[in-house]
């Protein structure tokens, strides 16, 4: 298990230039925006405007924080990633464009290399404790503070830090109150 804390996490522009993100992590350790087979990172979406193409890339986002956040699709529809929503997938060579509704909003991005990693996002919310058994490798990103146990310690988990966990490794989560989570499973291909 690794705790990543929010304060570890890399700040850098988009890849657009229009906005800020902060890097979770990303793999391999030292890839670029070119080369990376997977990243994990939160986008601070203060202005409306264009997603940053990434061609052979799968992604997910879901909001971490704000009203809302609408994205126009290219096929002419939209949809909205609403508070403790569930997380949007789509290609990441679409030309997306998003609106903010009700001021800026923070979302999660995982983006995996086709043909390298398939990822799922799921959201979490409930009331805890939540146990979670990595099937693969797992990283837990919190919208809440909670506690985690696991080989009979408890660590306190800010709000937006994160677990990773690698297969077979089994934690429990206690939350004071309801519990806030985004689950990001990841999977080598081949």
């Amino acid at each position: 298990m690794r705790i990543i804390q929010r304060e570890d996490y890399t700040r850098m522009p988009w890849k657009n230039g229009k906005g800020l993100t902060e890097e979770i992590m990303a793999f391999p350790v030292g890839s670029t925006m070119e080369t990376f087979d997977w990243r994990l990172s939160i986008a601070h979406v203060g202005e409306d405007g264009p997603f940053s193409l990434f061609p052979g890339v799968d992604r997910s986002i879901a909001l971490l924080d704000g009203e809302g956040l609408r994205l126009d699709l290219p096929d002419g529809d939209s949809m909205v990633l609403a508070p403790y929503g569930q997380p949007f997938a789509f290609a990441g060579e679409w030309a997306i464009s998003s609106t903010n509704l009700g001021g800026p909003t923070i979302d999660l991005n995982i983006m995996t290399r086709r043909g390298r990693y398939q990822h799922s996002m799921r959201r979490h919310h409930g009331a805890g404790p939540l146990n979670v058994s990595a099937k693969t490798e797992m990283i837990l990103v919190f919208e809440t503070a909670a506690v985690v146990e696991a080989s009979e310690r408890a660590i306190d988990i800010p709000a937006f830090s994160s677990v990773m966990l690698n297969a077979g490794e089994h934690i429990s989560i206690i939350a004071d109150d309801m519990l806030h989570l985004l689950m990001i499973e990841l999977q080598p291909i081949g």
